[in-house]
């Protein structure tokens, strides 16, 4: 990788500086800790009431329809309304969805329809966030730290991911006093509790933002309006690129709805288990987001983005055959690392080739291209495993990774040849190639 050593001792924590960056940064952990421990009791609970595959896919299903659903009138909401305001109203919503995961939970219900609407309801909830969320981080530091501040959220997401499955597992499995057991309050019931908890202190740290961006669209509410973030997307082949091989490759290759079948059948584990392969990827993640901190990409991120698809794709395929343990993790954590320096070059394109006043419509885009593969891939990957098994179609979604990352690299050339992560640098390679003109 092309890269140099920082001017001076400060330049790997630029971001931190920033007040508003700090106080953003920690409420995310807050926010992540209990989403991954609920995603893990909610997948645990789900596969123990029916024991099947394509239960665990509805659950991604679930989630990813109000993406879809809601995908216009959330990039507009996101520049149209000052987006602090959006993201209090949307994690305020998600508080009360998972009370209603504890009160299900307290009542031990065996249907796991009512948690599926449940998880719609949350699906909305991040449908409207999501890019009101992505579009305000340029607004918390200056554009020179953007990609530090992309490179430390990463890191931060990951340190989250690593210890929130974990401790999903861990409280599932607490013993608790009989009052609590007789409550319904051990198992999922507690972790449900423990989310409640971090979303409130999410929503307080929140609040007591400093940034106020404000309107960034000012033109009436129009279809136009709304679909053009679409128009830039097409327009601009290297966004283009970036989302699609994003969609795809999770599509194919994410095994993550899977790992309740290797935790329980394949490598005969139990929730400890589970948290620990859910927590495997953040680990390599993390490692990888502090060696990018200290040594910043430089130049050819484009291909660099490519050979990291690449890396994640052949460690699928090694995790999908492994029947150890360490194995595993050992491949979950090098996919892991590959990944992160992929989300941060796609991170860093996303929000620095597009213009500041289409940041919210364009990372609803994103948003629905990341929501398809991540939510949708977990249904394709349970459907997949109905039909071929898990270890049959961890592998054949492994080898699909490595056939799109060829494609696409062929058919987007101006995303290969993305070299400077710099708003100018990024900007002037779209304009040169005649995809866009911002003053149409």
């Amino acid at each position: 990788m092309a890269s140099s050593p920082p001017q001076n001792s400060r330049s790997s924590v630029e971001a931190f500086r920033s007040r508003d960056f700090r106080r953003y940064q920690l409420a995310r952990v807050m926010a992540i800790l209990g989403a991954e421990a609920q995603a893990v009791a909610v997948a645990w609970q789900i596969y123990s009431i029916t024991h099947r595959a394509i239960d665990l896919g509805y659950t991604g299903l679930a989630l990813f329809l109000p993406g879809l659903i809601f995908l216009l009138p959330a990039g507009h909401a996101a520049d149209r309304f000052d987006r602090r305001h959006v993201i209090l109203i949307c994690y305020s919503l998600q508080m009360l969805c998972t009370t209603a995961l504890v009160l299900l939970a307290c009542r031990g219900s065996q249907s796991i329809l009512p948690i599926y609407a449940v998880l719609f309801v949350i699906g909305s909830g991040r449908a409207f966030s999501g890019p009101a969320s992505s579009a305000l981080i340029p607004h918390l530091v200056p554009e020179e730290h953007f990609v530090n501040a992309v490179t430390w959220g990463g890191a931060i997401f990951q340190l989250a991911n690593i210890t929130g499955p974990a401790l999903g597992g861990l409280l599932f499995t607490l013993p608790l006093g009989a009052r609590l057991r007789e409550a319904g309050l051990e198992g999922a019931g507690i972790v449900y509790l423990f989310t409640l908890t971090t979303l409130a202190w999410y929503v307080t740290l929140v609040s007591t933002l400093h940034v106020r961006p404000g309107r960034m669209e000012h033109r009436a509410l129009s279809l136009e309006v709304m679909l053009a973030g679409f128009k830039y997307v097409r327009r601009a082949s290297m966004l283009l690129g970036s989302f699609s091989l994003d969609l795809f490759v999770v599509l194919l290759g994410g095994a993550t709805a899977l790992m309740p079948i290797f935790a329980h059948d394949i490598l005969h584990q139990g929730p400890r288990g589970l948290g620990l392969l859910r927590a495997a990827p953040a680990m390599g993640a993390i490692t990888m987001s502090l060696v990018m901190a200290r040594f910043p990409m430089r130049k050819r991120a484009g291909r660099w983005l490519f050979v990291c698809v690449t890396i994640f794709g052949a460690f699928t395929i090694v995790f999908g055959l492994s029947r150890s343990l360490w194995l595993s993790l050992a491949a979950l954590a090098i996919a892991g690392a590959a990944d992160t320096i992929s989300v941060i070059i796609r991170g860093s394109i996303l929000q620095l080739a597009t213009p500041p006043a289409m940041r919210g419509r364009v990372s609803a885009v994103n948003s629905l291209f990341i929501g398809a593969s991540n939510e949708l891939g977990e249904f394709e990957s349970g459907l997949t495993a109905q039909w071929w098994g898990a270890v049959r179609a961890t592998v054949i979604g492994g080898l699909g990774s490595l056939a799109v990352a060829g494609i696409w690299s062929v058919a987007f050339p101006g995303l290969r040849k993305a070299d400077e992560l710099t708003a100018e640098s990024l900007r002037a390679q779209i304009d040169s190639e005649g995809q866009w003109n911002s003053e149409q």
